[in-house]
């Protein structure tokens, strides 16, 4: 399978080099990378397009228009999120696209693993969403519940064919609650697989700006707000 590894970047020129040269390293034979420039005003585009890749750019600001947008450019059978700070090991790739084999499987996502935060901050995180995000992803796929399944934005990878019958992402929500919102909708078609070994490295410097009780707050109150 063909994967589509998106990225968006929106004023990430601090970050998004050591992204990519961890994104092209992947050991899958197959594979394309689209940086989708989110309407930054540094050098983000002029760094990106120093590498073999597709730089395309989206006005408007707002990560799943940034998605939609790297979507709509993509060749791939499967669509791959990042975030322009994460460093997917070299295996990456090889270690999601196993799911797929099962053609009952619409995605597959993994946990964070915060890279530049304390060693009790990063084992805290990491713990909770082998344990927590694996147990949820379970509850809510049961028959009688029916109520998506758990996708980590900048960990995820999606069948195309299933994107494209959501009509794409839902461009309407801003940041908070898009990965929720995403697998509700893609769970219509398939199961989500959530792999605790899949295990994603990427920055930890939201919850150094603006704290980690306001971060945890807002992701609490629209994993499950978005379900509605």
């Amino acid at each position: 399978m063909k994967v589509s590894i998106i990225i968006p970047a929106n004023n990430e020129e601090g970050f998004i080099a050591r992204t990519l040269e961890a994104v092209l390293a992947q050991d899958h034979p197959s594979f394309e990378v689209i940086v989708v420039n989110n309407n930054s005003n540094d050098r983000t585009k002029e760094i990106a397009r120093q590498f073999p890749i597709t730089v395309v750019d989206e006005p408007r600001k707002g990560i799943l228009y940034a998605r939609e947008c790297g979507r709509q450019h993509a060749t791939g059978d499967i669509i791959a999120n990042i975030d322009a700070d994460c460093l997917p090991p070299p295996d990456w790739l090889s270690r999601g696209i196993v799911h797929f084999a099962d053609e009952r499987v619409a995605g597959v996502s993994g946990p964070y693993w915060y890279y530049d935060l304390g060693f009790v901050a990063q084992h805290f995180f990491l713990l909770t969403f082998q344990i927590f995000s694996r147990l949820m992803n379970t509850v809510l796929q049961l028959s009688f519940i029916k109520q998506g399944g758990v996708l980590v934005g900048g960990n995820t990878l999606i069948r195309a064919s299933v994107m494209e019958k959501t009509h794409g992402y839902d461009t309407s929500i801003e940041f908070y609650g898009e990965d929720t919102n995403t697998a509700k909708r893609i769970s219509k078609f398939g199961t989500i697989h959530f792999d605790p070994r899949l295990i994603m490295p990427t920055s930890g410097r939201r919850f150094v700006r603006e704290g980690f009780l306001t971060i945890s707050y807002k992701y609490f109150i629209n994993f499950f707000s978005a379900r509605k």
